[in-house]
């Protein structure tokens, strides 16, 4: 996979030097016209698992920003609620992620969004110990984590 980023990276380059200009907007339509080529020469490249972990990642890294923009609104209008009306708890998430790498990913992703903090991982790395600002439905909290960021790492780790 790294060999065909360097491919990609390379094809960008080339476009945005015959386009006498390097730019953002130049790399990235190279970048792109990267991406086509590596998927039309996919066979011959070994490429076809780059360009579906590359959208695998580019999903999740946009699921995630939104995820952050949304948690953002709610925190700020509970902070600036006249009453403070949370429940705040720690919930203890169960991991479908192995790797330690996984894990601390999925436990970054919670961290960064407002709201939540991840805590801890329980020894045998079967929980995730995640305190919530405000638990509404803690079942529901439980679901939109595995249904979201902890399926899309699993998503971008699995064998193409």
């Amino acid at each position: 996979m790294a060999v065909q980023f360097i491919i990609n990276l390379l094809v960008a380059f080339v476009w945005a030097m015959l386009k006498d200009e390097v730019t953002f907007l130049n790399l990235v339509m190279g970048f792109l016209i990267g991406l086509v080529l590596l998927y039309v020469f996919r066979s011959a490249l070994g490429a076809g698992c780059y360009t579906i972990r590359l959208w695998q990642v580019a999903k999740l890294t946009g699921f995630f920003l939104k995820e952050v923009v949304v948690a953002n609104i709610v925190v700020v209008r509970q902070v600036l609620a006249p009453t403070l009306n949370i429940k705040p708890g720690i919930i203890a998430l169960p991991l479908d992620v192995k790797t330690d790498v996984q894990i601390t990913l999925l436990a970054s992703m919670i961290s960064l969004t407002p709201g939540t903090l991840s805590m801890d991982v329980s020894e045998d790395r079967r929980f995730l110990f995640v305190h919530i600002f405000n638990i509404d439905d803690k079942d529901e909290i439980i679901r939109t984590i595995k249904g979201t960021f902890e399926k899309g790492i699993l998503e971008v780790a699995e064998e193409c």
